[in-house]
């Protein structure tokens, strides 16, 4: 719903459910929305693939959270690459949504059908939504308004698909209720060229709900409260390759939106994961397991406060302070000998972040110039790896690591201009950093025959960049295009240290075809880029188009120096998207072209996964006022996508061609 103007009369009380109203700091940045009739017009309902109609937004591998590992759905912007863990910072309703573990998401918690719209601001230095936003900040926002909707669909492979939402005026404000379920038989995630008698189809079970109340509570005083609940049960397509997460957050914000604009957030999260991981014998013969995350029990605890004075019209003043607090352990039994284990570990730790923040505007005649800063302090303490065999109780490991510390800036700023007729310029500068998750401090992993081992000693990643771009709008035409540079330093990466088969730290056993790798510093990431977007509409007829362009280099030496000059990996040079649609008298279709270039598996770009070309479709037809016939189509012509190649040469795709036909309730 619209936010209030920006001083309403203490007498007007009008429930919206929202922040405070748009920064007028966000004119000077790159950013694209999906908006409420974008959603309902997507052939898919997973968040991850479509935020994937954002180019140059990736997820760390193609496979999307119904087939891929929950710990590999990290989220960035820009080709600036990395692991597991996102570089861009995805809130919901102010609340940071990436896992205290180990920073991936948990797309399965979150239902598009329960939000009202989707932000995605480009670039570095985020400085009201605190650390993290390297390449970017996704913003969603949660739904405010009454009425009940919903859908039911059955699609390819016995899926079937239930999601619902009702809102209703409870004690002078909106209570909001919404429920997702999922289940389905799944493919053979491995490609039929490269598979063995031990693959086999991966099903999955998802089902989230969320309850939300917004309404005021004092004159120009607003409550909101949220409550969500989630689990993720996935199998990875072998025995003894399940996982599953559970999980929950809470939520209390106040807003004032008197004279002095201000905000109050607090929140709470848990998540747990189990996950099982397999080992294939030669050809792919049989299956045993060689790992198994009993529990990965993980908190967050944090909140913010922002507060906006009155000033001259014109003129915009945003000062606060935010704090997190993450916590968690895995929890383990490895070495697995005749399908029993012979060894327990336990990895884990807790890190702070605490910071202030002040950011100001204004308009100058026809420009818009900002800037801000904040500073924050990050500590990481309570590291340990303990290992002890099972049989005789015997400690073999008892590392404790010392608590670590510092002090990191955070800065933005830029400006915009309208030429006339339609047109403008911007430009900006941003100054980032993200704090390595607790996954990468202290736990050692496997996939497949390789593994990785932790490094209690990684420093914080930090981001210098800069973009320029220009904008044209004049009634139904929209074009923009944006040149960005970046520079990432102490990017953490996954750094190839010797091949099996062999005995490496923290890990083990590597067997033969294998590869040990190890966590760390390299120097920096380089990426130069272009990002073109474009849009008309026309009555009933709108066509959008977008592409981001980009070159992205390693430098490293030392242990890394064979990185040097290389791609990093999962990180794609060209990504575009193509789509029409068609809307009128409660009928509609769409259709979307996906385009994402070859990419490097592995950091040494020695496994190499090809370009791939979607296609998907949507269309709605009118049974009743409210009720509608939908079909959707994903990867309609069921093209290869791959998400991986493991060391065995087995190839690893994402989805293939999914039908569903279903019932919309509006």
């Amino acid at each position: 719903m619209q936010a209030l103007p920006p001083n309403p009369p203490a007498a007007a009380i009008v429930v919206t459910g929202t922040a405070l109203p748009e920064a007028k700091a966000e004119r000077v940045y790159s950013v694209e929305r999906i908006d409420r009739r974008r959603m309902e017009r997507s052939a898919t309902h997973e968040l991850d693939q479509l935020l994937k109609d954002v180019p140059g937004l990736q997820l760390f591998r193609r496979s999307d959270a119904r087939s891929g590992h929950p710990t590999s759905q990290g989220v960035t912007l820009r080709a600036l690459g990395g692991n597991a863990s996102s570089r861009s910072l995805l809130v919901l309703d102010g609340v940071p949504q990436s896992d205290p573990f180990g920073g991936w998401v948990n797309w399965p918690a979150y239902d598009p059908l329960g939000l009202s719209g989707i932000r995605v601001v480009r670039g570095g230095g985020s400085v009201a939504n605190g650390p993290g936003a390297l390449a970017g900040t996704i913003e969603m926002t949660s739904r405010s308004d009454g009425g009940a909707s919903g859908e039911l669909d059955a699609g390819s492979r016995d899926a079937l698909e239930a999601r619902g939402r009702a809102g209703f005026e409870l004690a002078g404000g909106m209570l909001s209720l919404s429920g997702r379920g999922e289940r389905g038989d799944g493919f053979i995630p491995i490609t039929e060229a490269t598979r063995g008698p031990a693959d086999h189809a991966a099903p999955y079970r998802q089902w989230s709900g969320r309850g939300r109340w917004a309404g005021p509570i004092a004159p120009a005083t607003e409550l909101q409260a949220s409550v969500d609940r989630f689990h993720d049960w996935r199998n990875r397509g072998t025995d003894f390759g399940s996982d599953r997460t559970n999980g929950a957050d809470a939520s209390l914000r106040l807003v004032g939106r008197g004279a002095w604009q201000w905000s109050a957030l607090g929140y709470w999260q848990w998540r747990n994961l189990k996950s099982s991981t397999a080992s294939l014998s030669a050809g792919r013969t049989t299956a045993s397991r060689v790992l198994l995350q009993d529990s990965v029990p993980s908190h967050g605890l944090g909140g913010s406060v922002e507060i906006r004075p009155p000033l001259s019209q014109g003129i915009e003043l945003r000062l606060g302070a935010d704090a997190r607090r993450t916590n968690g352990e895995t929890r383990e039994l490895a070495n697995f000998v005749a399908q029993a284990p012979t060894r327990r570990r336990k990895a884990g730790g807790e890190t702070w972040t605490s910071g202030v923040f002040a950011e100001g505007s204004a308009d100058l005649g026809s420009l818009t110039i900002s800037g801000g800063a904040r500073l924050d302090h990050w500590q990481v303490a309570e590291g340990h790896l303990t290992e002890q065999t099972i049989a005789s109780g015997f400690v073999t490991r008892d590392e404790h690591y010392a608590k670590r510390d510092g002090w990191l800036p955070t800065a933005r700023g830029g400006v915009a201009a309208p030429l006339g007729g339609g047109v403008s310029l911007r430009s900006a500068a941003y100054l980032g950093w993200r704090m390595p998750t607790l996954n990468e401090l202290f736990r050692p992993f496997r996939a497949g025959l390789d593994a990785t081992a932790a490094n209690a000693a990684l420093d914080p990643e930090r981001l210098a960049g800069v973009e320029a771009g220009a904008q044209y709008a004049n009634g139904p035409i929209n074009l923009g295009l944006t040149a960005f540079a970046n520079r990432l330093n102490d990017a953490i990466a996954n750094v190839t240290l010797g091949h099996g088969p062999g005995i490496f730290p923290q890990v083990g056993v590597v067997g033969a075809g294998g590869t040990f790798r190890q966590r760390q510093n390299v120097d920096a990431v380089k990426v130069r880029g272009l990002e073109l977007s474009a849009g008309w509409t026309r009555g009933p007829w709108s066509l959008r188009a977008g592409a981001s362009l980009t070159h992205a280099r390693m430098q490293a030496s030392g242990a890394a120096a064979a990185l040097a000059g290389l791609r990093p990996a999962q990180t794609p040079n060209f990504a575009a998207t193509l789509a029409a649609s068609w809307e009128q008298e409660g009928k509609g279709a769409e259709i979307a072209l996906h385009r994402v270039g070859a990419q490097f598996e592995d950091d040494l770009n020695t496994r190499g996964l090809k370009g791939a070309t979607t296609l998907d479709a949507f269309a709605s037809w009118p049974l009743t006022r409210r009720l509608q016939l939908v079909a959707r189509g994903e990867n309609v012509t069921d093209a290869l996508v791959m998400a991986g190649v493991g060391g065995d040469g087995a190839v690893e795709r994402a989805t293939p061609r999914t039908l569903w036909i279903g019932l919309r309730l509006r």
